[in-house]
């Protein structure tokens, strides 16, 4: 298998290729990942969630997104590896962030992922600069839920969706080589896409993004208390192909995500 470089993703986007990305946390699941063609890992805080049972992705600390990243690394032979910065983690100073983010690279990761609008484009450039790559988060900020007042579509009113534009735009040039962008109108995640030059990976953000993300745990329909919209049942769908297999789930995921047949409408806002 041929290793997936930010260079290729950077290639895909330039041609129209989608990128399938999907969150993991162990060797086991990356190792069916990279044989099923995913693009790219994202080893996120969202194990909060979904291993640990928290209410939120605040609790993950560094030291535990170090283990998960040394996992996956561990079982990934393809896949282009990004990890997050946890809660906590560089909030306070552009070298607390360069101290996780090191440690996160040293575990395995080939990239970070921060959350956060224009403001924090300078910890963007200050990584960035000392050779760490930078996928920059914004939209539905997971880890600022408390402000946001929950988890609900951002960018509605068109001096917000023109502020995240701005957002996205501070951190490319502050050196950021990818956006994930979260939980905003369709045609909001389609204007991020065509204003940026980097690749912009959505997570219920429509169908015009340069690719789709999903929690691993959503996309193989083991189900939390609540159901994002933007979230489809792949191994259900693979089962009814024929193939009620995990690495079926995730071929089929890849599959949809290059054809742009998800996300649909009904998955998107």
């Amino acid at each position: 298998m041929q290793k997936v470089r930010i260079t290729d993703l950077q290639k895909m986007k330039e041609s129209g290729e989608k990128i399938a990305m999907i969150t993991c946390y162990d060797a086991s699941f990356a190792k069916e990942m990279a044989i099923a063609g995913v693009d790219t890992i994202l080893v996120g805080d969202s194990l909060g969630m979904v291993v640990q049972g928290h209410q939120s992705t605040l609790p993950v600390t560094l030291e535990e997104m170090i283990y998960h990243t040394e996992n996956v690394a561990r079982g990934n032979r393809r896949s282009f590896i990004i990890a997050d910065l946890p809660f906590g983690a560089y909030e306070a100073s552009k070298e607390d962030a360069f101290y996780a983010a090191s440690s996160l690279m040293k575990a395995g990761a080939e990239m970070i992922k921060i959350e956060g609008d224009q403001d924090i484009a300078g910890i963007t450039e200050f990584l960035t600069k000392r050779g760490i790559p930078v996928c920059a988060h914004i939209g539905l900020l997971p880890q600022s839920v408390n402000i946001l007042g929950g988890y609900s579509v951002q960018g509605k009113e068109l001096q917000l969706a023109a502020k995240l534009i701005e957002d996205g735009r501070a951190h490319q040039t502050a050196g950021a080589q990818l956006l994930v962008v979260e939980c905003v109108l369709a045609e909001l995640g389609e204007a991020l896409a065509t204003a940026l030059s980097i690749p912009v990976i959505g997570i219920g953000a429509g169908v015009e993004t340069d690719g789709q993300v999903l929690v691993m745990h959503d996309m193989l329909g083991i189900k939390g208390d609540v159901t994002p919209r933007f979230v489809k049942d792949f191994l259900a769908e693979s089962a009814s192909l024929g193939d009620p297999s995990i690495q079926g789930a995730f071929k089929t995921y890849v599959k949809a995500v290059k054809e742009a047949s998800f996300p649909a409408k009904e998955h998107s806002f």
